[in-house]
C-alpha cells in the first residue's frame, strides 16, 4: 500500500540518495497518474506512459524506451511498484542525459531542472522584454505585486516571479476581468509547495477558461521556470487582452467596415486578428497606400503601411520624413516616434518591426486600435445590429463549448463555434479523443475543403457517430451543421461535452464496481457527500432554483477538500450581488482544486442546468481520481464507491438533468 510519506514510499537507502524529497514527490505524482488510468501499471505500460516525463519523454522515442525497459525486465505483465518505477526512470534518464551531453550522476535533478531541456528551445528576448513592459505597465499598482515590480527585462526575474503563480493569475484578470476570484489566490509572501501548486492549477484552468491553449503544459513547468512555455502562456493571455475590443459587442463602430447586414454576420464570425487586419486595410484605403496587408509579419516589416496608417489616424502628429525615409529601419524608428507623440503605448522596437515579429507587430496594431480606431458612430450602419439576434444564453453556451473544444488540443483553433465546426473536422477530432477509434478517417475530408458536399460527408459521419453514442439526434442531418444551425449545433455540442464527462467518470469505474455512471449517480453522489459532511443542504435536480445562492456547491467543495473553502469569505447569498460573489468564488476554488470547467458565475446564479451538471461532475471526477492516501478525509476506495453501489444502474433520468437533448429533439 503506498503511503503519503515519501520516506516510507522509498525504503531502499540507495534510491533515497538518488533524489531530493521534492523530486520524489513529483515523481510519485507522475507514477500515481500513470497508474490511475486503469487502476494498475505494468512493465509493458511504462514505455508509452513515461512520455510525459521531461527528459525521458523528449529525448527517447517510445521504441527506445520499450527496448531499454525490456532489457532491464523481460516480463512485461508484471505490476510496477514505485521503487521499480524509480529504477527504470534512473536507467532511462541516464541514456537521455548522455544523448544531450548531460550526466545521470547521483542526485540527478534533470526531472526538475530545466537546464537540460531548455537548450532544445529558444525564446525571443524581444518578446520577453515586450511582455515584461506590459506586465510592469498593467500590474505595477497591484497591492501584492508592487513590491516585486517593475521587473528588469534583461534578467530572468520574470521566470522567477511566475513560480508562485500569483502574477499569472493577476495577468489573467487584467486580460478578462473577473475570471479569477482573487480571494482564491494564495498570496502569502512565502508559499509552501502545495499553495504554489494550487495557484498554478488555478492559473492553468482559468487560462483554458478564457480561451488559451495549454495542452501539454503543467504546474511543474511553471515551478521549473521552463521559459518557452511560460512565455507561450503569457503571450496568449496578453493577446486575448489586446484583442478584447475587436468585436461588435465591445466596439459597435466596427460595422463601418461592412456594407450590409449579411456582411455584418460575416464580420461577427471572423477571429479578432482578421478583424484587426480588415480594420487596418479599411483605414489604409484613406491614404495613398495601395497594397493589402494580409499578415503582421512580412507585409509590415518595411514600416510603410504603419507610416500611412498613423498619418490617417493622427495627422496632427505626422511628419513628412516618415514617408520620405528610404531605409526601412529609419522609417520604423520614425513610425514609433509618431506613435509616442499620439500617446500610444508600444512595447516593440524598430528592429522588431523590420524583422517582422508577428506577435509584437500584432500587439502594436492592437494598441493603436485601442488608443485610436478612427471609426465613427454612423446610426444607419449601427442599425444593422438591431436586426441580429441577441440571445445571451446562446452566447454563453457558445463561449463555454468553444473554450472546451479548444482545450482538447485539436488541430484548428475555434474562434466561432457556429462557423468553425461547419466542415465537421474539429468535431471528428473531438469525437476521436472522447472515443478513440470511433472515427473512420478513411472517409473523412481534411481541411481546407472547397467542395460543400465534402463538408456534408464529414458532418454526416459526425451525426452517425453521435447516434452510436446514443445522442438524441432526431431529424438532425449533417447538412444542418454545414448550414450553421445554431440550436442544433449547441444541442450536439452539449451532448458531446456530457458524453466526455461521463466517459471520464467511466474510466474511473473501479470506484463503482464496473457500473456505468449516469446523471442520477452524479446527483446522488453530490448529495451524499454534502450530507456525510454534516450539512443539511441538498439539490433536488440540476435545475433546483435553491442552488442560485451557491451554498450547496461551497458545502460540496468543502466536503471533498475541507481546507479549500474559507468560510469567512462566503456571503449569505441573499441579494443578487451576494449570489454572484459566491458563484465567482465557487468557480475559482473548483479550478484551484483542479477542475477544468468553462462556466460563468451567471450559470450558477441563473441555475443553467447544463453547466450545473458539468460543475458537479467535474468536482466528482476530481475527487474520485485522487489517490486514496492523498484524500484529506482518508476515505478508501471501497468507502468512496459505497455510495455508488446503492445507486441503481438506471438509464438517464431526464427529471434530474433535463438537458438540452429533449429541448432540441424536434427542432
Amino acid at each position: 500500500m503506498m503511503s503519503g510519506y515519501v520516506g516510507i514510499l522509498v525504503s531502499d537507502p540507495w534510491l533515497q540518495n538518488q533524489f531530493t524529497q521534492v523530486e520524489l514527490r513529483s515523481l510519485k505524482s507522475h507514477f500515481t497518474s500513470m497508474r490511475r488510468e486503469s487502476g494498475r501499471l505494468t512493465v509493458g505500460d511504462l514505455a508509452s506512459r513515461m512520455s510525459s516525463l521531461k527528459v525521458v519523454g523528449e529525448n527517447l522515442t517510445e521504441e527506445e524506451r520499450a527496448s531499454l525497459i525490456q532489457n532491464y525486465h523481460d516480463n512485461l505483465d508484471d505490476d510496477v511498484d514505485f521503487e521499480f518505477f524509480l529504477r527504470v526512470y534512473l536507467k532511462l534518464n541516464g541514456h537521455a542525459s548522455a544523448r544531450t551531453g548531460g550526466s545521470a550522476a547521483k542526485n540527478s535533478s534533470a526531472f526538475l531542472k530545466a537546464a537540460t531541456t531548455t537548450l532544445l528551445h529558444t525564446i525571443s528576448e524581444s518578446e520577453k522584454a515586450s511582455y515584461v513592459a506590459h506586465i510592469n505597465n498593467y500590474l505595477s499598482e497591484d497591492d501584492f505585486l508592487k513590491r516585486y515590480l517593475p521587473l528588469d527585462p534583461s534578467t530572468n526575474d520574470l521566470f522567477e516571479i511566475v513560480k508562485d503563480g500569483v502574477l499569472l493569475c493577476k495577468l489573467i484578470n487584467v486580460a478578462v476581468p473577473g475570471t479569477i476570484d482573487e480571494r482564491a489566490i494564495n498570496t502569502k509572501r512565502v508559499l509552501n509547495p502545495w499553495e504554489r501548486n494550487e495557484n498554478h492549477t488555478l492559473c492553468l484552468n482559468s487560462a483554458k477558461a478564457i480561451g488559451c491553449t495549454v495542452v501539454n503544459i503543467g504546474t511543474q513547468d511553471f515551478i521549473e521556470g521552463r521559459r518557452h512555455l511560460v512565455l507561450g502562456v503569457i503571450s496568449q493571455i496578453i493577446k486575448i487582452q489586446l484583442l478584447a475590443d475587436l468585436n461588435l459587442k465591445k466596439t459597435p463602430q466596427l460595422v463601418e467596415l461592412v456594407d450590409d447586414s449579411q456582411d455584418v454576420e460575416e464580420l461577427m464570425s471572423l477571429p479578432p486578428e482578421k478583424i484587426l487586419l480588415r480594420w487596418m486595410n479599411f483605414q489604409l484605403k484613406k491614404s495613398e497606400y495601395r497594397k493589402i496587408v494580409t499578415n503582421f509579419s512580412t507585409d509590415v516589416k518595411d514600416a510603410e503601411a504603419y507610416a500611412h496608417l498613423l498619418n490617417v489616424l493622427a495627422p496632427e502628429h505626422s511628419k513628412p520624413s516618415a514617408l520620405a525615409a528610404k531605409d526601412p529601419f529609419e522609417r520604423a524608428k520614425l513610425v514609433l516616434a509618431h506613435a509616442d507623440r499620439m500617446g500610444c503605448k508600444r512595447y516593440l522596437t524598430a528592429k522588431d518591426i523590420v524583422e517582422g515579429s508577428p506577435n509584437l507587430n500584432l500587439a502594436f496594431v492592437a494598441h493603436i486600435f485601442q488608443h485610436r480606431n478612427g471609426l465613427s458612430s454612423q446610426t444607419k450602419q449601427i442599425s444593422f445590429l438591431e436586426t441580429l439576434p441577441d440571445d445571451s444564453q446562446i452566447s454563453r453556451e457558445e463561449r463555454a463549448f468553444r473554450f472546451w473544444l479548444n482545450s482538447q488540443g485539436n488541430s484548428a483553433y475555434i474562434n466561432n463555434v457556429f462557423e468553425d465546426v461547419r466542415d465537421g473536422w474539429v468535431l471528428l477530432e473531438t469525437l476521436d479523443k472522447i472515443s478513440p477509434g470511433i472515427v473512420n478517417w478513411k472517409i473523412a475530408n481534411k481541411p481546407p475543403i472547397k467542395m460543400p458536399f465534402r463538408k456534408v460527408e464529414n458532418c454526416n459521419q459526425v451525426v452517425k457517430i453521435g447516434k452510436q453514442l446514443k445522442f438524441s439526434l432526431v431529424n438532425i442531418a449533417g447538412n444542418d451543421i454545414v448550414q450553421g444551425n445554431k440550436k442544433l449545433i449547441l444541442a450536439y455540442l452539449w451532448q458531446l461535452l456530457r458524453c466526455n464527462i461521463l466517459q471520464l467518470l467511466r474510466n474511473l469505474r473501479f470506484h463503482s464496481h464496473g457500473k456505468e455512471i449516469t446523471d442520477v449517480d452524479i446527483l446522488e453522489w453530490a448529495n451524499t457527500k454534502v450530507s456525510n459532511s454534516g450539512s443539511q443542504s441538498r439539490m433536488d435536480s440540476f435545475k433546483d432554483k435553491s442552488l442560485s445562492d451557491g451554498i450547496f456547491f461551497l458545502e460540496l467543495l468543502s466536503a471533498v477538500q475541507p481546507r479549500v473553502v474559507n468560510w469567512s469569505l462566503v456571503t449569505k447569498g441573499v441579494t443578487d450581488e451576494e449570489k454572484k460573489m459566491n458563484a465567482s468564488y465557487i468557480i475559482s476554488i473548483a479550478r484551484k482544486l483542479g477542475c477544468s470547467i468553462f462556466l460563468l458565475p451567471e450559470d450558477i446564479t441563473e441555475v443553467n442546468q447544463k453547466m450545473i451538471l458539468t460543475l458537479t461532475a467535474s468536482i466528482m471526477y476530481w475527487f474520485l481520481k485522487q489517490p486514496v492516501e492523498e484524500r484529506p478525509s482518508g476515505i478508501s476506495d471501497s468507502e468512496a464507491s459505497s455510495q455508488l453501489e446503492t445507486i441503481s444502474n438506471s438509464t438517464l433520468d431526464d427529471s434530474s438533468s433535463e438537458s438540452s437533448i429533449d429541448e432540441n429533439r424536434h427542432l
